[in-house]
């Protein structure tokens, strides 16, 4: 998960399972256990969650408590009627999403593919078609690296590095249809909404350097569909927005880590803007023009 070796108690949806017979040390540790309703000594607080050194408090009202610990545990408590699978949900996003940021890693609300050799992140709020967009990638012949939640790592030669994180594609019923990928079709996310769990064609296990951003954009005026490449000022803001939970960069100190990791990446290919239309009559030509600039970048030339 995410380039870690996770020891859960409860199964998590999407993980890559180790060899039955292969003894490995976790970094992560996820269990069941007492999780308090408030933390001793809390030097910082929001609506619902608490930070009091390297522990995290984090609550999500009538479904469950989360105590993260120094990037190494997750403790959770659910509430009244939160069931597994629900548990899961949280355990798997916004709780493992925290403690990627506690273990120092630039945390982005992106779902990410390979391109030649390394690795292409889009970035965007709820809705923004982010997981939409990589499943036709992925149906182009692109592999999948992550969904959803993209940790971003910068080793001593100032390289962003991605980790897979070998989590399905949550798709809604729509694009599940239109994209005709209902043969991959694994279970609803959640009882109550048509979203699913979609096994991807093709996925990639290795961690691979981070090429080039994208921060998805509606097209409507004054906004024109197309490609625009941020500078290195606006690409550390459009970094820092789509962190997965940007208060807590503020709060765990981290604004010069996601400013380095922007200007890593635009020295790289490169932070962009693409402006699309929300609609899948548009989506053959958004993936025309996305492999024209790779082609141009050089990024396709990588795979052969």
């Amino acid at each position: 998960m995410s380039g870690l070796n996770v020891a859960s108690d409860l199964m998590l949806p999407g993980l890559i399972a180790l060899d039955a017979g292969r003894a490995v040390e976790p970094d992560v540790v996820i269990r069941a256990g007492e999780v308090p309703e408030a933390l001793d000594g809390a030097s910082v607080s929001g609506p619902n969650w608490q930070l009091a050194g390297d522990r995290f408090l984090f609550r999500v009202p009538d479904a469950i408590r989360l105590l993260l610990i120094g990037g190494r545990e997750l403790v959770y408590q659910p509430e009244a009627g939160t069931t597994a699978a629900e548990a899961a949900i949280f355990l798997s996003g916004t709780g493992f999403g925290i403690l990627l940021q506690q273990r120092g890693r630039a945390v982005l609300h992106a779902s990410a593919v390979r391109v030649g050799t390394g690795v292409v992140l889009f970035c965007g709020p709820s809705g923004a078609g982010k997981s939409t967009l990589a499943a036709a990638l992925v149906d182009a012949g692109h592999e999948l690296v992550a969904d959803d939640i993209c940790g971003v790592t910068i080793d001593a030669d100032g390289t962003p590095w991605v980790a897979p994180d070998g989590r399905q594609l949550k798709l809604w019923q729509n694009a599940i249809d239109r994209l005709a990928l209902g043969d991959s079709r694994a279970a609803a996310v959640r009882p109550a909404i048509q979203k699913y769990y979609v096994e991807p064609r093709g996925v990639t296990l290795a961690a691979l350097p981070l090429s080039a951003i994208y921060a998805l954009r509606e097209a409507r005026p004054p906004h024109a569909p197309g490609i625009a490449r941020a500078n290195v000022a606006d690409a550390g803001v459009i970094v820092h927005n789509n962190a997965y939970r940007p208060p807590l960069v503020r709060h765990l100190d981290q604004r010069d880590l996601y400013f380095r990791a922007a200007a890593a990446i635009a020295q790289r290919d490169g932070v962009y803007t693409l402006t699309r239309e929300l609609n899948f009559a548009a989506m053959p030509s958004v993936l025309t023009s996305l492999q024209a600039q790779w082609r141009e970048l050089g990024l396709l030339d990588q795979a052969a």
